[in-house]
């Protein structure tokens, strides 16, 4: 059953893609960022209707509370699934997605993601590429956004810590507004390059935020401890909920 849903949603949500990227096609002359965003929304919501109604997978948030009342904050998420990556569409008002500049060469993704002002960053440059990216998150927190930063860069595994890169530290040191850690569960529903998609709840969930002045080496011991520790309450909790799940949940490492 669980094969046949995944089946099921691959066949909507491709062709909705492709619908949708074809008639958005004359925005990228004419749109505004802003309606680009709005698009890039509306495509959301149909995918996360997909999700629910095909897939019987659905999310819940927690700690919304968190995120400071101006919207000026950086959110540095847990990464473990596709999922994450759009999600925060649905939850933020104007979300700037710290991203891999290989991301715009793709056609259409790249397009829009360009045009809808995501922060694009040439991991091969180095230290240049650091600071275009503070300044890229600079110009889109002056323009009332928020920046999303998946400080793992890649998708882990549910049960496994990646590797915390640096990148969030400068973010954190030159944007001067909060840090709010986000903890997921989303792998055990949705695995990084995996086919089936198992129905049940996923949970994400805001942490207390953590204000400007810390010093690099306690933010970065700080993020992870508090994402880490989260997100492992996260997946025991799906995986005492759905006891299906708990085979997906990776043991810690010898």
């Amino acid at each position: 059953m669980t094969a046949f849903r995944s089946l099921a949603y691959q066949l909507l949500f491709l062709p909705w893609t492709l619908a949708l990227s074809l008639l958005y096609l004359p925005l990228l002359a004419v749109g505004s960022r802003r309606f680009m965003q709005r698009c890039a929304a509306f495509w959301l919501e149909g995918s996360l209707l997909f999700q629910k109604a095909i897939l019987g997978l659905s999310f819940e948030v927690r700690g919304l509370d968190n995120l400071p009342a101006d919207g000026r904050v950086l959110v540095a998420a847990k990464h473990q699934s596709a999922w994450d990556t759009m999600v925060f569409h649905h939850l933020l008002a104007d979300p700037a997605y710290i991203l891999k500049k290989e991301l715009l060469s793709l056609p259409f993704i790249g397009w829009y993601l360009q045009k809808s002002g995501q922060v694009a960053i040439d991991r091969k440059a180095g230290m240049k590429a650091l600071k275009l990216m503070v300044e890229g998150a600079k110009a889109a927190l002056a323009d009332h956004r928020q920046i999303v930063i998946f400080p793992e860069g890649h998708r882990q595994p549910p049960g496994v810590a990646g590797d915390y890169h640096s990148g969030v530290a400068m973010l954190y040191g030159a944007l001067d507004v909060p840090l709010v850690p986000v903890a997921l569960n989303s792998g055990l529903f949705w695995r990084r390059n995996a086919f089936l998609r198992r129905p049940g709840v996923i949970t994400l969930e805001f942490l207390p935020a953590i204000p400007p002045g810390l010093d690099r080496k306690t933010l970065m011991a700080t993020i992870e401890e508090r994402i880490e520790t989260a997100t492992r309450r996260l997946e025991q909790e799906a995986a005492t909920r759905f006891p299906r799940l708990a085979a997906q949940i990776s043991p810690p490492a010898p």
